[in-house]
């Protein structure tokens, strides 16, 4: 029999070998708000690392949004909503994202984590089937976890192996097949091949869901999303408030009002967890008012990415190639990419670095994200950083 002493230090020991990996994650505190320079250590630093892709997290539209709602509906909901009741507010904004959508209904949840978490068990039994793409996010592996549908996975974007393994599902007899995809790859900053795999779902009688995280807002025309830029329909949408639409929390599955009503019923984020507050839901609802006039801040992302990926690329460092506003350096050694990230700070540059197990060993990353706040002199600043530190670390000669 062990004792709690033993779990402890077994625990401990874990920690002690992440440590020696170069694998352990430091916190760093941030005072203030998220923009594009925040307060670290008491100094002001280049933010490169937020998914506040618009520039959105404090924006005084958002806050003032947020305020007036907490002093008309008060600071939460206490509850799950068919117990406690549904907010107005959650109504209008699960409308107004299925409007955005162009989805007949949205419903809401604590986080896109949820989301993903929500919709496959209560949508597909032991006789179905979903293919996933091997570079889906963690909470699309956990959802489809959680569900009793048979489960085939293909290599990241490759539609021949895609085609492999919906014609393996339909010869093991499913009854229904869902591909499920990320929009865009967060760890690569890529997209996914929608129209081709929009093609192959209709071929092989399969529905689509797209996790459009890292894309609503801010891709596509008017910031619809990925489905939208590539032209092509989704069966099922998750996404978040937590990005682009403002950076708090909550996320939502948008879809046919048939699914969405089965969500509301069987759903299990949704039926055990607290209503998301008043205050965040009514921001996202000025988000979106922002959004849908915001071509002027998606175009000038798009030229702060173009910009700072040439930039890079011109210093020496080795990119993985896209157009999306992730730009991942490529380093290698977690080790070395925590040590950049230490260099960098140093030099008022926020950078986190990536590594196993958030992506592969030997992968390790230093992902930058722009933001369409940045000037083009904060993105001069951080190229001088990169290299500098780039030269301190011994990645650039």
């Amino acid at each position: 029999m062990t004792s709690v002493a033993e779990f402890l230090g077994h625990v401990s020991g874990q920690l002690a070998g992440i440590e020696a990996e170069g694998l352990m994650k430091r916190e760093r505190v941030i005072a203030g708000p998220q923009g594009a320079r925040v307060e670290m250590g008491g100094r002001q630093v280049l933010n490169l690392c937020a998914n506040n892709y618009l520039g959105l997290a404090d924006d005084p539209r958002l806050i003032a949004a947020a305020g007036a709602a907490m002093e008309s509906h008060g600071f939460g909901m206490a509850s799950v909503r068919f117990i406690c009741g549904t907010g107005d507010l959650h109504l209008a904004l699960e409308a107004r994202l299925a409007t955005f959508l162009g989805m007949e209904d949205s419903i809401l949840f604590a986080a896109c984590f949820d989301a993903n978490g929500a919709v496959f068990e209560p949508l597909l039994g032991a006789e179905d089937a979903v293919v996933s793409d091997s570079l889906n996010h963690a909470s699309i592996i956990d959802g489809i976890r959680l569900s009793k549908a048979r489960r085939f996975r293909y290599a990241n974007g490759d539609m021949a192996d895609l085609e492999v393994q919906l014609r393996a599902a339909r010869k093991g007899g499913a009854r229904f097949v869902m591909i499920a995809t990320d929009g865009v790859f967060s760890m690569d900053g890529t997209f996914a091949p929608l129209r081709e795999v929009r093609a192959l779902a209709d071929l092989y009688g399969a529905l689509l869901m797209v996790d459009d995280c890292h894309a609503t807002g801010f891709v596509g025309p008017a910031g619809r999303g990925t489905p939208a830029r590539a032209g092509v329909r989704a069966d099922i949408l998750t996404g978040t408030l937590g990005k682009a639409l403002g950076g708090a929390l909550g996320g939502y599955v948008a879809g046919p009002k048939p699914v969405i009503d089965l969500l509301r019923q069987r759903g299990r984020p949704y039926l055990f967890s607290n209503a998301l507050p008043p205050m965040v839901v009514a921001a996202g609802l000025a988000a979106l008012d922002i959004v849908e006039a915001a071509d002027d801040l998606r175009a000038r992302l798009v030229e702060n990415a173009a910009y700072w990926r040439a930039g890079l690329e011109g210093l020496g460092f080795r990119l993985l190639p896209g157009e999306h506003p992730i730009v991942p350096v490529m380093l290698g050694d977690a080790k070395v990419a925590q040590g950049m990230a230490t260099e960098l700070g140093k030099r008022d540059v926020h950078v986190a670095g990536f590594f196993f197990p958030v992506v592969p060993k030997g992968q390790a990353r230093i992902r930058t994200q722009m933001n369409a706040r940045l000037t083009r002199n904060d993105l001069d600043f951080g190229l001088a950083a990169f290299a500098e530190a780039g030269k301190a670390m011994g990645v650039l000669k």
